[in-house]
């Protein structure tokens, strides 16, 4: 067993500084982080993948920033795979208490905003949230496949940050 770990260990590069780390001994590295992030994922939550929310964008960002650290050697290795399934596992047990709970859903991923109501603008909620007409006429184009505000019953700004509308009935 001994001799096994110590194989590992030096195919791996562990225990040696990253400036001295081998192309072949990072791109190891690079293909279990790599078969190990596709694990994680696929036992937390996939949805995460998709970035629907800020919330899932963070996990994306948070894994990829501690994984690279496995991978480059500023990190302990094993450490870094093991805090990087709690940071997944943290994930999937917070968007569970999102399912079960519609007040922390909202807290965790929060809350759509309308942007336009009955063909009107809605200013103020479009000033606190950063969305110009501009931005509101690009997505009915492209999305609603009109140009005219009028056409429009609600549009929304998602959890997601997309643009979201329900056309009025003629």
């Amino acid at each position: 067993m001994e001799a096994i770990w110590s194989s590992v260990q030096s195919i791996l590069g562990l225990g040696i500084e990253p400036k001295e780390l081998t192309f072949l001994q990072i791109s190891l590295r690079g293909f279990v982080v790599f078969t190990v992030s596709l694990v994680m994922l696929l036992l937390g939550d996939r949805r995460a993948l998709a970035q629907k929310t800020a919330f899932d964008t963070v996990l994306i960002v948070l894994l990829a920033s501690v994984l690279s650290r496995a991978i480059n050697g500023s990190a302990a290795f094993f450490a870094t795979l093991g805090g990087s399934f709690v940071i997944v596992l943290l994930h999937r047990f917070l968007a569970q208490i999102c399912c079960w709970s519609h007040t922390a859903g909202r807290w965790i991923k929060g809350d759509p905003y309308v942007l336009v109501r009955d063909g009107k603008l809605c200013p103020a909620t479009m000033r606190r949230k950063s969305v110009s007409q501009h931005d509101i006429e690009e997505d009915m184009r492209l999305d609603a496949q009109t140009e005219e505000l009028s056409d429009i019953k609600v549009a929304r700004l998602e959890r997601s940050g997309d643009l979201s509308f329900i056309e009025a009935t003629k």
